[in-house]
């Protein structure tokens, strides 16, 4: 088991908590450890995030909100909020989870951010927790991504096909590949019968879908461009 002193920049109160420690610590070392924490502060940033959205973006419909707070909570965006704090050092980790590198671990390094938001909030209360949560974020949240650049390419295609009132892409997969639990697909992206027909592949039948749309998406960009310049 690794042992680890709280990072400098928490607040005195938190790292004088039994609670700092234990938002550190993974299952791994047995015992008291992050995940009830975690359970409540990924409520909490939930909450803190959407009531920070509500305020910065007054016009955004419901989607575009959610499409937005998306981006902000997941796994990568809070993985990279631990790396910038150096948490991954700071982690306590069974001696199998170290040496499998767990502290460079997405899913355990976004983890301990929820844990020790939920930490926080039980030690100081929900106002300072906010606060706290801005302090993570950083600029983050001064330079927020607009909602249309946040949509998968599948829906980005479909809004522009209707908006054009041209039917709706059929998509086929074309080839599958590989073992059963590693495989590749290539998959059919079609609109109207066989007009316009592009291919692209994934390592799930979801992912080579949203990158057979955003091939048809360049695709037609490609035949746009080529219209304006008649």
């Amino acid at each position: 088991m690794t042992e680890v002193n709280p990072p400098d920049w928490l607040p005195a109160e938190l790292r004088a908590s039994p609670l700092c420690l234990q938002a550190l610590t993974h299952r791994s070392v047995g015992g008291s450890n992050y995940e009830r924490l975690e359970f409540l502060g990924d409520a909490l940033l939930g909450l803190i995030v959407a009531e920070w959205l509500y305020a910065a973006l007054p016009k955004a419909s419901e989607g575009e909100l959610s499409r937005v707070r998306a981006s902000l909570v997941k796994r990568e965006t809070l993985a990279g909020i631990a790396r910038e704090r150096d948490l991954g050092e700071r982690l306590r980790l069974g001696q199998g989870e170290l040496k499998s590198g767990g502290f460079r671990r997405d899913s355990i390094l976004a983890d301990v951010v929820e844990a020790l938001i939920g930490a926080h909030y039980l030690v100081l209360g929900f106002t300072a927790t906010q606060d706290f949560v801005r302090l993570l974020f950083g600029e983050r949240f001064e330079r927020l991504p607009s909602a249309e650049s946040l949509k998968d390419p599948k829906t980005r295609l479909q809004e522009r096909l209707q908006s054009t009132g041209m039917a709706l892409p059929i998509y086929d997969i074309v080839e599958a590949t590989g073992e059963p639990h590693q495989q590749t697909f290539r998959v059919r992206c079609a609109l109207g019968g066989d007009k316009l027909a592009v291919e692209a592949v994934g390592s799930s039948r979801r992912k080579a879908e949203q990158a057979s749309a955003e091939a048809m998406l360049a695709l037609l960009n490609e035949q746009e461009g080529k219209k304006r310049v008649r």
